[in-house]
């Protein structure tokens, strides 16, 4: 006879200053991820708008503000622009692989140059290699290392140029955390590739959506989501489709480099 699943207890965050929005702090509210059941728990928290971060699942629960909205790809859906069939042609030849999420030397030398560049200031900048194994190693779901490396030579495996944590659920894929080569002048795009790849990949494996996480209304850093389409947001009644065109543009604010 299995175990009786046992409502999960949930805890809330002391509020702090948002990483996103100047003047604004944020507050979060989470609960842990464990026990035969966790898997199940975090895909169906994953609908109500949680992400998750090793074995806690967590979301915004900031008074008084709303900006942090979830957004997931229709994968099936998805037909790339022509900014976007540039870049799947432009990087078609790296090499993608999916990974057991453990954590190498290779690929920690890769986030540091990646946050040293393109977050310099964010919470993630004096991460040390043990915090990257927990990040990625301390998983209670079906995750993987995505790895995007350039071709391979006489056997030898490319440079590793991108990597992503992603969280593979019945209903999508999940994507984590990504990072990438941040200095390689041959790859720009790749940050975007990286998500397309996801988006092409569900939709072969027959997942309906990719959950990209929080866009940040009013974060110029957090626009980018938007030019996934068709895209859906969470709202309070349910996931709904997300028109980017009718936004006010309210996204002129400079903000910490900072991921999300």
């Amino acid at each position: 006879m299995s175990a009786p699943f046992r409502f999960p207890r949930f805890f809330v965050t002391a509020p702090s200053p948002c990483p996103y929005l100047p003047g604004k702090t944020e507050r979060k509210v989470f609960t842990e991820l464990r026990g035969p059941h966790a898997a199940e728990l975090n895909e169906a928290l994953g609908r109500i708008g949680f992400r998750r971060s090793q074995s806690v699942a967590y979301r915004p629960s900031c008074a008084g503000c709303q900006a942090c909205v979830s957004v997931r790809v229709v994968a099936n859906e998805f037909k790339p622009n022509a900014t976007q069939r540039r870049l799947l042609r432009r990087h078609a030849d790296l090499e993608v692989s999916a990974c057991e999420a453990w954590t190498t030397e290779e690929q920690f030398s890769l986030l540091r140059r990646y946050l040293k560049v393109r977050h310099p200031d964010g919470g993630m900048h004096d991460m040390d290699e043990m915090d990257f194994a927990d990040m990625v190693e301390q998983t209670p779901v079906d995750s993987y290392m995505i790895e995007y490396r350039e071709p391979s030579v006489n056997g030898q495996p490319g440079r590793l140029v991108g990597a992503c944590l992603t969280d593979r659920q019945s209903d999508g894929l999940s994507m984590i955390y990504s990072f990438f080569d941040p200095d390689h002048a041959e790859r720009n795009g790749l940050g975007n590739f990286i998500i397309l790849d996801h988006i092409v990949h569900a939709a072969k494996a027959g997942l309906p959506y990719v959950y990209l996480g929080y866009w940040v209304e009013g974060a110029q850093r957090m626009r980018y989501k938007i030019r996934y389409r068709p895209l859906e947001k969470l709202t309070p009644k349910g996931w709904e489709v997300f028109d980017p065109s009718t936004l006010a543009d309210a996204t002129s604010v400079k903000l910490p480099k900072t991921a999300k």
